[in-house]
């Protein structure tokens, strides 16, 4: 039997988001822009979806009078993805 995968991690952005945040365990709003290749707007409501689920923890704050939006991933959010990449690999496995 297949388990349900995560909602939350089940689009595009979101887990691409995660992804980068599992191999570098922080980044800013701008790498994570430029690596989904999403719109601003759009990022930002994908990281209050992870945000919201307790995945990753947003910090802004000001670097040389820029805002700075910097995301970590929470525990809650690795033990959530490793659970997605079970899942998904149990999908794989299990075709035909």
């Amino acid at each position: 039997m297949f388990k349900d995968l995560d909602p939350v991690l089940h689009s595009q952005v979101r887990l691409a988001v995660m992804s980068l945040l599992i191999a570098n365990k922080k980044a800013d709003f701008s790498f994570l822009k430029e690596h989904t290749r999403a719109t601003a707007g759009n990022l930002s409501v994908q990281l209050q979806k992870l945000k919201e689920a307790n995945y990753i923890e947003i910090e802004k704050s000001f670097k040389d009078n820029y805002p700075q939006t910097l995301c970590r991933i929470t525990r809650t959010g690795i033990k959530a993805f490793e659970e997605y990449v079970t899942a998904l690999k149990n999908y794989i496995q299990k075709s035909p």
